[in-house]
């Protein structure tokens, strides 16, 4: 299983990012996949999860209403369309397959800061 996430960078609160997952080693529409951030100094923390066919998705209330998430199931290729950014949205994001931190594991995560 190899996870590439990439898309990150240093932005101005209130601007815009849009994260990318490439997938390779596993059959990528087989599995619901998930976003999880971890800022310095603090946990894991979950953010958003889609199921295999990207009709049904969830968010972490701190992120509801700010940040979308979607997948191209023929580009093998999931996205965090990330909105109206604020400075404790720092972290550095992973992309996971399924739904479980484990998930993780063969994936290189993407950092995000956020400047006030």
């Amino acid at each position: 299983v190899q996870l590439q996430a990439f898309g990150g960078g240093l932005v101005q609160a209130g601007d815009s990012l849009r994260l990318s997952c490439t997938a390779r080693g596993f059959i990528f529409g087989s599995y619901a996949m998930t976003w999880f951030r971890q800022a310095p100094g603090k946990r894991l923390e979950w953010v958003s999860v889609i199921d295999r066919s990207g009709a049904d998705t969830s968010y972490a209330d701190s992120v509801k209403g700010r940040f979308t998430i979607s997948r191209d199931n023929a580009k093998n290729t999931l996205y965090l369309q990330m909105n109206n950014l604020k400075p404790e949205d720092t972290a550095v994001y992973h992309c996971a397959k399924g739904i479980r931190v484990a998930g993780i594991k063969g994936g290189q995560g993407t950092l995000v800061t956020v400047s006030s």
